[in-house]
């Protein structure tokens, strides 16, 4: 019997690379099953999967209110951040209300951190921009501030910025402890269910032998660090690969359920999807 082609797409950041390195290695095979791993940056995956041209991709929360028409979401592969997540930061600015009539340099249109920002936010203009420029302009003075994510997240008070706020602290207040969804893996509907289920198994499996092996998973996901170190490529990896990535459960399917809530209350999404897990 002839194995089928699934294309895969997931950023080349330590956190994915993690999740990925049991399937990537060939320790977690799918029967009947060949993947093909497209790494991309998160902003072109949320293009292409408007386009649903991968099977499985990695996209941000805030893209899937854009494409819950081609895709479902899996249980698995998602990124939360339980009290942190998203920060503002600024050289010369401390606080939200300093920002007022000021520019904010955030990682892309379709990221759940521009989202966010968007939602939480009032009076403050933002430009979208790469999201590995943002520290490096914000420096320079082009913009007043930046919206991080990825590693710059835990680099930036070495790098003497200010933290103006963390959004994962910020959501988990204001909603009472629900974890702030930031990615998620989905899987496109015309597989079928019976295929989404075993590939979202599959991909339990390789952050199982991710978590089992971390000699070989932690160094492999390190070639993606952009700049950190071991011990703070492994924290960040921890971060972003949890219990609610194994499985988001109820309370992942609650966060992402108000998301969508806040995201259309302020026109930023068109409807509120509906959140069916696989």
């Amino acid at each position: 019997m002839s194995e089928q082609i699934v294309k895969v797409g997931h950023s080349p950041d330590p956190d994915d690379a993690f999740m990925f390195y049991g399937l990537a290695s060939g320790k977690v095979k799918l029967d009947g099953i060949t993947i093909e791993h497209m790494l991309e940056d998160i902003q072109s995956l949320n293009v292409r999967a408007m386009k649903a041209e991968l099977e499985v991709t990695a996209i941000s929360a805030h893209a899937f209110a854009f494409v819950a028409d081609k895709y479902w979401i899996m249980k698995t592969g998602a990124s939360m951040g339980e009290g942190y997540g998203p920060v503002i930061v600024s050289k010369k600015y401390k606080t939200l209300e300093e920002l007022k009539g000021k520019t904010v340099a955030t990682p892309g249109k379709m990221t759940t951190a521009t989202l966010i920002f968007k939602i939480f936010t009032d009076g403050i203009a933002n430009v979208d921009i790469p999201f590995d420029q943002i520290m490096e302009r914000v420096s320079s003075g082009e913009f007043d501030a930046g919206v991080l994510i990825h590693e710059g997240q835990i680099t930036y008070q070495q790098e003497g910025f200010n933290k103006i706020l963390d959004f994962g602290e910020f959501w988990e207040k204001k909603t009472h402890g629900l974890p702030l969804p930031l990615g998620l893996d989905v899987v496109r509907k015309d597989l079928g269910e019976e295929m989404a289920i075993k590939l979202s198994k599959g991909l339990r499996e390789s952050i199982h032998y991710g978590y089992t092996h971390q000699s070989e998973s932690i160094p492999y996901a390190l070639k993606w660090g952009r700049g950190i170190n071991e011990k703070l490529g492994e924290k960040f990896v921890k971060m972003y690969v949890s219990e609610l990535t194994i499985d988001m459960g109820e309370k992942g399917k609650k966060a992402l359920e108000l998301l969508f809530k806040l995201g259309h209350e302020k026109k930023i999404i068109p409807n509120v999807p509906e959140v069916v897990l696989y």
